[in-house]
């Protein structure tokens, strides 16, 4: 069974899916779906469409340079079959797959890792302006443990005598 690419979006279209566009010079054009076909017959550069393999990669959303993709790529030389090299084959495909999830899932964390920092801040920032509406502010000056290691100002309300005098 054969797994092909579809040209725009670089994602797998398997045997019986997709469109087979043959130009005039002979060249063939896969493509997964009917979004893809459409995009290509506009003209539109996959680079340019966010949804695309190639835009994620450009734009360093997606890990472009690793060992692991060298495994990926496609082989036209026939082999003998072998049942102990098919045997170690399936081993070492189930090794890179989890060494590529693995690295996948590093290169994500650093990616996030500047927003993670500032949405914290962010919500620090918004706790601090905002601590009255979280803890009323005479349960604050009651009991100073509820309060945050940010110092808040407190304004305690005046007393006003309400007696009439006679």
């Amino acid at each position: 069974m054969r797994l092909e690419k579809c040209w725009f979006c670089s994602s797998t279209v398997y045997p019986g899916h997709g469109i087979q566009y043959v130009r005039n010079d002979a060249k063939i054009f896969r493509f997964c779906r009917s979004k893809c076909h459409k995009n290509f017959k506009m003209k539109r550069n996959p680079r340019k469409v966010k949804w695309t393999k190639a835009y994620r990669r450009l734009h360093g959303k997606d890990m472009t340079q690793d060992s692991t993709f060298e495994f990926e790529r496609k082989r036209n030389r026939p082999e003998r079959y072998d049942r102990n090299v098919t045997e170690n084959t399936l081993a070492a495909i189930k090794k890179i797959d989890k060494v590529r999830v693995d690295r996948e899932a590093r290169h994500l964390a650093k990616r996030m890792k500047p927003k993670k920092a500032q949405l914290q801040r962010e919500a620090a920032r918004e706790l601090e302006q905002s601590i009255s509406m979280v803890k009323a502010p005479g349960a604050l000056q009651r009991d100073p443990s509820l309060t945050l290691p940010i110092k808040v100002k407190v304004s305690k309300p005046e007393k006003v005598d309400n007696r009439m005098e006679e």
